[in-house]
């Protein structure tokens, strides 16, 4: 509200111009207040925040009142040089850089690279099968965890504090199978090229059913929470409005684009890693809002569920399988094991890598410094993340490491769209757009 004085100045202080205080009122009456004073719009900076808050962004907004009449995203604060890192490694080696990316989804990064990797070398045909139904296991559990953070973290910031408790009460489930499997929370390294570092432990599909049980339990309490709650819709329904042709003009995927009821989902499109041997849906909503994006998401999580229910059934028929393309050449050990210390690989494995012959001991050592050849050329692999499609360029000179690597991150494209949701609407609502388009500025900076 506008005052003439200002109620809770001192007595030494000095007004200069009009004084407003956080007072409420009537916004048509603020809003011609405010104009017939024909004062320049004002330029805020909504961030940069603190990196382990939702993301290190810098919106520059400008404001008519609390009407946004432009918005620009500024980015690469969290710039760390990871494509001109990974000119410096081997290949094997670049899976410990992709998977820091998008940190939310580091599997799909770590796949994204590996299928690019597999192409250049000719043996996509030659994957074990239980490589690839572990590699779409450890996806749609990343899947789930991702949309976790993305419907907890977006709750938090319009005030839905349970939603963000429970919601990261089921990923830590998640989560704990997932270290289990790769012995890290995150930033895993586990998808190499050829297939993946190590099988499932002894207990890791009882300990599956386990996590099936729980999400079955647990994931229909988001819906009702929130899918009828008038105080969540009315915060979201028609905010953050995007339709399918902005979508594609400006190359937005995901769930962004299925909530404007185009089901494009490259594992249905373009199946990968055997996708097309699992029975899913593609979950779709016409609104085309935050509202329609957060029931996608919701939705997608479910069927997440149902392909790793199907996992662990192919997973059970298949144990004892290979989990390493069978070439000496390229795949690393594949039978990694803990030693009786907690660390390392257990003595049996390495009496086995030592003890067979020198020359599998040279072979070995070679392998592991100087990494495998990849015939040059170049290639282009997109699979479908939580956030819609990230792909893998790289390109090869023959050499044992790559030549370029850039990753065509969904965060990146997605964000651009920022403008078109925002201009026009309130400040309030910059807030609740940004949270359903679900950038991770690591991915977007990279």
């Amino acid at each position: 509200m506008k005052e003439t004085t200002d109620l809770y100045a001192g007595p030494s202080d000095v007004a200069e111009g009009a004084v407003y205080t956080a007072m409420g009122g009537d916004w048509d009456e603020i809003a011609r207040e405010q104009a017939a004073t024909e004062d320049e719009t004002l330029v805020i900076n909504m961030g940069p925040q603190h990196p382990s808050t939702h993301g290190v962004l810098r919106l520059m907004v400008e404001c008519d009142g609390e009407t946004v009449t432009k918005i620009r995203p500024g980015i690469g604060f969290l710039h760390t040089g990871i494509e001109k890192n990974m000119e410096y490694r081997s290949w094997t080696q670049g899976t410990t850089f992709v998977t820091r990316m998008d940190y939310l989804t580091p599997l799909f990064n770590e796949v994204a690279y590996c299928l690019a990797v597999e192409r250049l070398l000719g043996i996509e045909d030659q994957i074990p099968e239980r490589a690839n139904d572990i590699r779409i296991l450890m996806m749609e559990l990343n899947r789930i965890s991702s949309h976790l953070v993305c419907i907890g973290t977006g709750g938090m910031e319009i005030g839905a504090l349970t939603v963000m408790t429970i919601g990261f009460r089921e990923r830590e489930v998640v989560l704990d199978f997932i270290e289990a499997v790769t012995g890290l929370r995150m930033n895993h390294a586990y998808i190499r090229p050829g297939g993946v570092a190590n099988d499932l432990p002894e207990t890791g599909i009882a300990q599956l059913r386990d996590v099936i049980t729980w999400l079955e339990k647990h994931l229909g309490e988001y819906a009702d929470f929130c899918n009828e709650n008038p105080i969540f819709k009315g915060r979201m329904c028609n905010i953050a409005y995007q339709d399918a042709s902005a979508c594609l003009a400006l190359g937005v995927t995901g769930p962004m684009l299925r909530a404007t009821g185009y089901d494009w989902d490259l594992r249905k499109v373009q199946p990968y890693c055997g996708y097309e041997n699992y029975e899913f849906d593609v979950p779709t909503w016409d609104t085309c809002d935050a509202y329609g994006r957060f029931r996608v998401r919701l939705a997608e999580m479910w069927e997440s569920l149902k392909i790793v229910k199907q996992c662990a059934d192919r997973l059970e028929a298949s144990t004892g399988q290979p989990v390493m393309v069978d070439d000496p050449k390229i795949g690393w050990p594949a039978k990694l094991a803990i030693g009786p210390d907690g660390q390392g690989n257990s003595h049996e494995h390495i009496k086995a890598i030592m003890g067979s012959s020198m020359e599998a001991l040279i072979h070995h050592f070679k392998l592991v410094t100087e990494g495998f050849r990849v015939p040059a050329g170049q290639a282009y692999v997109p699979i479908e993340s939580p956030k819609g499609e990230i792909a893998c360029h790289v390109v090869s000179d023959g050499g044992t490491k790559p030549f370029r690597v850039h990753m065509r991150d969904p965060s990146f494209n997605n964000l651009q769209s920022v403008p078109i949701q925002c201009e026009g609407g309130m400040i309030a609502d910059i807030v609740v757009a940004v949270g359903s388009i679900d950038p991770v500025m690591g991915g977007v900076d990279r």
